[in-house]
């Protein structure tokens, strides 16, 4: 694979520098960015994909939902980010059954290309503090667990995807993969 540039878009959360460090470690050019940053700015640095990390609320995504409706790249949404871009795209979010960190057992749905190679089951870390109730209108359901039915999902059309779970984390098994995965996707896009 050639080495990609990735911005991750800093929406506050504890595990934003693992994200940074993760896609660094596969070998990619990588840049933290404040989610305040105008999208001239962000396409003046010519990324091959944007990640959405997570974050402690939503009030504090900055500028996430015009990136997800105007910026045509590659986007991962990962815990409040993919939240933003359900919301961006006239889902839903409440506040989910469980909350804190804990390990979940995801149930993939459809092996798409983001989730290629995780089925049909996978083992993830993860926070359900909030989390995505409805999907957006069109968007693919492509992974649930037994304490919350939307934990992964796409865009239709555009190469946009959501996972609740931390795919940076060593507890999240496949977590690599899964990032590897999005970086294919920025790499044919």
């Amino acid at each position: 694979m050639e080495r990609l540039k990735i911005l991750v878009v800093n929406n506050y959360g504890q595990f934003c520098h693992l994200i940074h460090r993760a896609v660094r470690d596969l070998g990619m050019n990588t840049k933290i960015i404040p989610n305040t940053m105008p999208i001239e700015d962000i396409l003046a640095e010519e990324p091959d994909g944007l990640i959405l990390s997570g974050g402690p609320e939503m009030d504090r995504v900055g500028l996430c939902f015009d990136y997800v409706r105007e910026v045509d790249l590659p986007i991962l949404g990962i815990c409040l980010g993919h939240q933003a871009i359900a919301l961006a795209y006239g889902g839903h979010v409440h506040a989910g059954n469980k909350g804190g960190y804990a390990e979940i057992e995801i149930e993939v749905l459809e092996e798409d290309d983001i989730l290629r190679g995780l089925g049909p089951k996978t083992t993830v870390w993860a926070s359900h503090a909030d989390e995505v109730a409805i999907l957006p209108e069109g968007f693919i359901h492509l992974a649930r667990s037994e304490i919350c039915e939307i934990e992964a999902m796409r865009h239709p059309t555009k190469p946009i995807y959501g996972v609740q779970w931390h795919p940076e984390v060593s507890h999240t098994e496949k977590g690599e993969e899964l990032l590897i995965n999005f970086l294919e996707v920025c790499e044919q896009y």
